[in-house]
This record gives C-alpha cells, structure tokens and sequence, in this order.
C-alpha cells in the first residue's frame, strides 16, 4: 500500500471528511451533514467538514456552508452573502467549556483592536452560553450570517441570541475555526475543503479549549 492510500484510510477511520462538488450528504463519525442549505432563501453549498478533536477525544463535528466553494481564510472571510457554520456535539459538554474555548479562539485570533471593538457583542455572545446549561451529546449550533440582520445562533432549531449586526464580529467566529491559530488544524483544512489525502500530517490541535 503506498504512503498516500495509507494516509487517507487513516483519515476516513479518523471521522474527517471531505465533499466532492454534487456529493450527497455524508455522515461523519455518525452525524449526518446535508451537502446544502438555505439562509434567507438563498442556497449554500457545503465547503467541508470535519471532527473537532481535543487530544484524542472527539468534541463534535463543525462543517461550512457557503454561497460558493473557497479553499483560503481571506476568500472565506471576504464572500459575500450568507454563511453557516454547523457543530454537532459528540459528547456532552458543559457551557462553561465550550464558551471558555469559543472565547479563546476569538481572541487567539483577534487583534487589540478588533476585540476593543467587538467588545458589546463579546460580551452577548458570551450571555449565550450562560443560557444553556449544559449541551449534550446530538446537541446540534448553528452560527449564521444573515445578511440585513447579523449573527444569528440556533440551538437544536430555537434561537438563543439576538442578531449580532457586525460582519466583522461574524469573522472572529469563523477564525475559531479557520484563523491563523485555529482550534484544530487539521479541522481547519477540512473545512477549507481539502482532501484527506492531502493532508499528510497527523490531526493537530492548539492549545485552547
């Protein structure tokens, strides 16, 4: 078996994933992702997902959606239209962490000025997580950009945050995931659509959440 062929085995049975232009939807460690959705009546596509790993422990699966398929942070960030970041938790986690970690990765990946300006919708986006007690494992976040409206955060289908109106504000989220200090590097890739293939290095993580 040659070195490539090896290393994509290992990513299937890794859980990480990868879609191909008109592939259905795939299931990733269990959870089924669809290959579109609709924000406000328009369509995205599913740009890549994968299985946020901290250390060997798989936390959840995070895929996302956009208007057209990117493969670089700044084309992600500078798409227009709607946006989707979809997580599915696979083990249950308090709010206290998962907040912790979302609050670190904006500000790994934020400069001084940025976080002084986002300031107020840091503080709302971390009311969020007060609110819920508790996500367990099949707990499915939605993190949208709504274009006219802002941020907008589905918990299971329920809204559980007022629209958060900066688009700025809504590019320090995606870093968490696709910054240049992501959550799980290996993740990042995933989301910006490359192969498991062609990633040849093992699944790393930085060192928050």
């Amino acid at each position: 078996m040659n070195i490539r062929k090896a290393i994509a085995i290992a990513a299937m049975i890794g859980g990480s994933m990868w879609m191909a232009p008109g592939q259905a939807a795939i299931d990733v460690a269990g959870i089924k992702l669809e290959d579109a959705a609709k924000i406000n009546g328009q369509d995205l596509k599913l740009n890549g997902a994968g299985i946020r790993y901290k250390a060997i422990f798989k936390v959840y699966v995070a895929g996302l959606y956009l208007p057209e398929r990117r493969s670089s942070t700044a084309d992600v960030l500078a798409v227009p239209g709607a946006r989707r970041v979809t997580i599915v938790m696979l083990r249950d986690i308090s709010n206290e962490e998962l907040g912790r970690g979302f609050m670190s990765g904006i500000y790994q990946n934020s400069d001084k000025a940025e976080k002084a300006k986002f300031i107020g919708q840091l503080q709302k986006f971390g009311e969020v997580f007060a609110s819920v007690p508790e996500l367990k494992k099949g707990d499915a976040l939605t993190v949208d950009w709504v274009p006219g409206t802002g941020t907008l955060i589905h918990l299971n289908g329920k809204r559980i945050t007022d629209p958060l109106p900066d688009i700025g504000f809504y590019n320090a989220l995606l870093k968490i995931w696709i910054g240049e200090k992501p959550v799980d590097t290996k993740l990042k890739r995933l989301m910006l659509g490359e192969r498991p293939e062609d990633i040849d290095r093992p699944s790393g993580s930085s060192n928050i959440n």
